[in-house]
């Protein structure tokens, strides 16, 4: 009998091992091997939206590079240099997009008066890496990027970083590890990745339980090197000393508005928050693009990091205004 009870528990346990084991491995598969948009797709969007012009791209003084990352692969770029400045903002797209997708940011920018870059995350359009982190690894090649810019410019660079979703996450975790850019713009940004997982688990599947998120983590920690729980925007924007401008949509279901909320409470010094009332998930600037740009100019002025010209430019375009989103 006792013996029978041995190879009846020692059955139940191996059972269960391998039954987790399944579990944790296509739950890290789901979150290491996210499943991308069709990169033709994501062009004929932007275009058909007349977020992306052929002709402007055509024109627009730019250059790529291939940027290697401290991770061991090539992040690729795209310097676009409309003017004559030592001016940049580096913009980071978010997950399953490509830098097609911050095309529209450039334009944006441009008239603001900065040249940009564009970029790849890992895992995504022309860029290497075999995963994605959600910002784990991604603010790493952030940084490289970073570095290929000041090589570019020089000394005199004077430059800031906006993102997207991931890209907004990538973002904080890039300036609480090295807050060496003149100003953030943080929109839609999780604070919690875990959290935010959780919350996705919870109003997609049928899971309600931490479970396969614990599992997931494990898995995660021993495949791609790196726990879940670091990915934390929250734990770092403490850090960030330079003007951060969060951006959220109210009704974004997805990435939910008390995140940038939260961050926003967070951080320290200078800051302001534009919440919208119109768009979902990363559509801030599809549903409100004069209203973004404004929020985004107004941000610029009251930290006077817009150049005297495009402060009276901007401030004449804020006084003739119609309506202000709220």
């Amino acid at each position: 009998m006792k013996k029978r009870l041995l190879w009846t528990s020692a059955i139940i346990s191996s059972v269960l091992t391998a039954t987790a084991t399944v579990a944790g491995f296509i739950a890290s598969n789901r979150l290491m091997y996210v499943k991308k948009k069709d990169e033709k797709l994501i062009l004929e969007r932007e275009t058909s939206a007349k977020r992306y012009d052929e002709v402007w791209y055509a024109n627009v003084p730019k250059s790529e590079q291939w940027i290697e990352s401290e991770n061991g692969y090539p992040i690729k770029a795209i310097f676009l240099e409309p003017h004559d400045t030592n001016r940049y903002v580096i913009i980071c797209h978010g997950v399953t997009e490509t830098k097609v997708n911050s095309f529209k940011y450039a334009r944006m920018f441009e008239r603001l008066g900065f040249n940009s870059v564009v970029y790849d995350h890992r895992r995504h359009g022309d860029s290497g890496g075999k995963t994605t982190s959600f910002g784990h690894f991604e603010k790493i090649d952030l940084k490289a990027v970073v570095a290929a810019l000041k090589l570019h410019v020089g000394d005199e660079l004077f430059y800031g970083i906006h993102g997207e979703s991931m890209g907004a996450a990538t973002t904080l975790l890039y300036a609480g590890m090295e807050d060496t850019a003149d100003f953030y713009i943080s929109d839609c940004a999780y604070s919690d990745i875990y959290e935010q997982i959780l919350h996705v688990m919870k109003t997609t599947t049928p899971l309600r339980t931490t479970l396969a998120l614990r599992l997931a983590s494990l898995f995660m920690k021993m495949r791609d090197g790196y726990s879940i729980s670091t990915v934390s925007p929250r734990e770092t924007v403490a850090n960030i000393k330079k003007p951060v401008l969060f951006i959220h949509s109210i009704h974004d279901d997805f990435v939910l508005a008390k995140m940038s909320e939260e961050l926003y409470a967070l951080k320290e010094g200078p800051k302001q928050l534009k919440m919208f009332e119109e768009g979902a998930h990363a559509q801030s600037f599809n549903s409100n693009p004069d209203q973004y740009e404004e929020a985004v100019a107004n941000f610029l002025m009251k930290y006077d990091l817009l150049t005297p010209k495009q402060q009276d430019l901007h401030t004449i375009s804020a006084n003739s205004a119609v309506s202000i989103v709220k």
